[in-house]
């Protein structure tokens, strides 16, 4: 009996484990069914209804080599999903970016997946943690670990970025100007480190920007009428009866430097890296001033060459004499003739043996340059470039550095190194003794000289300038039930061309980012002509800017363009929804079949708090039919 009960305890032991075992692989069996379900793309089927996890998302793919930057990175990223046929091979990215047919009409987008809180303010290209993982082999003293760096398809994320809890819809310009809600950007540092050069001052649940800077305690106003004053400006008005209308700062802190260039009709691009003082560009984003990330490191800004009538350097702690000159040479590429370079910084001033060194290296680089100083005083220098190439031609052979050949286009600069090299004037440019610009106002709507570079005639310039304004009424017509006077500031045009529709809102208290696809004709040099900002880009990337940075995001056939180059349209849309602000708006305007596709995912992205879908009147740019959507986010 003893031996009977054992016997029939191991037989029941035996039969649980068995039973375990089974249970285990048809567990195993309905996982690898519903992930796989679960694991595939939008386009898996035409006759699935696809809904997306709503689940936070932050899993981690590939093997952990990382554990040397002390934290485990690669469980900080979200992976996108890899998109399987049903037959569990790799699917074609052409045939995810075709516009649906009637069968798959019937798909039904419900939402997509929220990121992790941790990623609410991620700047895909900018993004250091991407750096590591990905392993590149920067030259951190080139800065290169500044430039973009965007991820691979496989490593982009598919999800919506939230914002901060308890953030508040901006404060409206032109109060911004002067303040921020700390909650939307809870970055006090800065106000700690630079207490004493009043950049900005922490106030209850605000955040204060009293105007100063690095090298202007005592306000931005007062520094730019000394820069007037030096510069015997009539008037002491900076903008010079028009002549000096776009400004770089390079180095530009929170940018109080370009905020109190605006009333004075002078618009500045502040640009600055994502570096130490990382939050700098997204305060100056969150006070309505035109600001972007961007290095001098070792590709050329993506500017057009004489684009800034001032470049302007604070105590921007960039290394000049580096490699030749070949930054500062970026900086006189991308002047007007006759453009001025006003630098503060210790070596202007200080007497010391290093200061002295310094500034004796850089005025025998930029008299090499043919640059002249036009004034100096106290602890600021402002050269001149030449209006020829005069001074040029007459240097001694060998003389370094060199002048830039003939052959290279000066004007390309999306992902093209730079070259230590001085940019020679054309013909046209040498004998005209200027760049041939009217005064603003006047040049927004007069026929930029390059037009003729672009082969556009005057006439077609004029019709387009006119289609455009009758485009942004009707816009503004439609949305008029939802526009308030002061609800947008920041606005960018994804697909500018001549700059008209940035043009047709100069009388509105907006700013424009005007973008010109990199792919196609370089129009962005019109635009800085016309005395407005803008920047080259490729939408198959994420855009150099923080999240919730614009108000209204304009869309003009970009999606068309970005299909018709096999990148994906839901990316594009996530990457809108990145930069946009809540209550913020969209407009597109495309073929009709772009436009119904893209009106499904209006509820999965949380643009429905209203839309508006019209067939616009056909004009002097239709090439077809169009529809225009319009929509406000939550």
């Amino acid at each position: 009996m003893p031996r009977g009960r054992s016997d029939g305890v191991q037989f029941q032991r035996k039969s649980l484990v068995t039973g375990l075992f089974v249970m285990l692989f048809l567990l195993g069996l309905l996982f690898v069914y519903y992930g796989s379900f679960f694991g595939s793309g939008m386009h898996q089927s035409t006759s699935t209804q696809v809904e997306r996890s709503s689940r936070k998302l932050g899993g981690n793919t590939g093997d952990n080599d990382d554990e040397d930057n002390g934290s485990n990175l690669q469980e900080d990223i979200l992976i996108r999903e890899k998109r399987n046929t049903e037959d569990g091979e790799e699917s074609d990215p052409k045939l995810e970016n075709e516009i649906p047919n009637e069968e798959t009409d019937q798909i039904t987008l419900k939402t997509f997946p929220e990121c992790d809180s941790k990623y609410s303010e991620l700047i895909p290209c900018l993004d250091r943690n991407l750096i590591y993982q990905l392993k590149l082999k920067l030259e951190l003293g080139l800065m290169e670990h500044y430039e973009r760096h965007c991820p691979p398809t496989e490593r982009r994320f598919n999800c919506l970025i939230p914002p901060l809890e308890g953030y508040k819809v901006p404060i409206k310009w032109p109060a911004s100007r002067d303040e921020v809600w700390k909650v939307n950007i809870p970055h006090t540092h800065l106000a700690e480190e630079k207490s004493d050069q009043n950049w900005m001052i922490v106030n209850g649940d605000k955040i204060n920007f009293p105007g100063g800077g690095t090298h202007f305690h005592n306000g931005a106003d007062k520094y730019i009428a000394a820069v007037a004053d030096m510069l015997k400006i009539p008037g002491g008005n900076l903008s010079n009866g028009g002549k000096i209308r776009t400004v770089l700062d390079v180095g530009c802190g929170v940018a109080s430097f370009g905020a109190y260039l605006l009333p004075l009709d002078i618009i500045a691009m502040s640009l600055a890296p994502n570096d130490v003082h990382q939050n700098q560009i997204q305060f100056a984003l969150e006070r309505g001033i035109p600001a972007t990330l961007g290095v001098l490191g070792t590709e050329r800004l993506p500017y057009p060459s004489r684009s800034f009538e001032l470049a302007h350097c604070s105590r921007c702690r960039i290394d000049w004499l580096q490699r030749d000159g070949i930054l500062l040479l970026e900086l006189d590429r991308l002047l007007r003739p006759g453009g001025y370079f006003v630098y503060s910084s210790p070596e202007a001033y200080m007497q010391d043996e290093e200061n002295l060194q310094i500034w004796n290296a850089m005025s025998n680089l930029v008299k090499r340059m043919c640059w002249k100083v036009a004034s100096k005083r106290n602890q600021t220098v402002i050269w001149v470039k030449p209006l020829t190439n005069d001074c040029y031609l007459k240097r001694a052979p060998g003389t370094k550095p060199p002048l830039c050949n003939s052959e290279e286009d000066p004007d390309a600069s999306w992902h093209v190194l730079m070259k230590a090299c001085i940019t020679p004037y054309s013909d046209q440019i040498h004998n005209a003794k200027g760049s041939g610009l009217a005064p603003w106002p006047k040049r927004l709507t007069a026929p930029p000289p390059r037009l003729v570079e672009l082969g556009i005639s005057e006439e077609d310039f004029v019709k387009d300038t006119k289609a455009w304004r009758q485009r942004v009424n009707s816009y503004w017509k439609n949305m008029k039930s939802e526009i308030e006077h002061d609800n947008l500031r920041n606005i960018m045009d994804m697909n500018a061309n001549l700059g008209a529709f940035g043009a047709a809102l100069k009388d509105k208290p907006v700013w424009v980012m005007n973008v010109v696809p990199e792919s196609g004709p370089n129009t962005l040099k019109a635009i800085y002509d016309r005395g407005l900002m803008g920047t080259l880009h490729n939408w198959c990337e994420a855009f150099s800017t923080y999240p919730r940075t614009y108000d209204l995001l304009h869309a003009w056939h970009i999606f068309s363009d970005i299909n018709e180059r096999n990148c994906s349209i839901e990316d594009l849309l996530l990457e809108m929804d990145r930069i946009l602000r809540p209550t913020g708006f969209i407009i597109i305007r495309d073929k009709p079949a772009i436009v119904n596709y893209i009106m499904k995912y209006l509820a999965p992205l949380r643009w429905d708090s209203w839309s508006s879908n019209v067939e616009p009147e056909s004009d002097h740019l239709s090439s077809g039919d169009e529809l225009v959507l319009m929509a406000r986010k939550r």
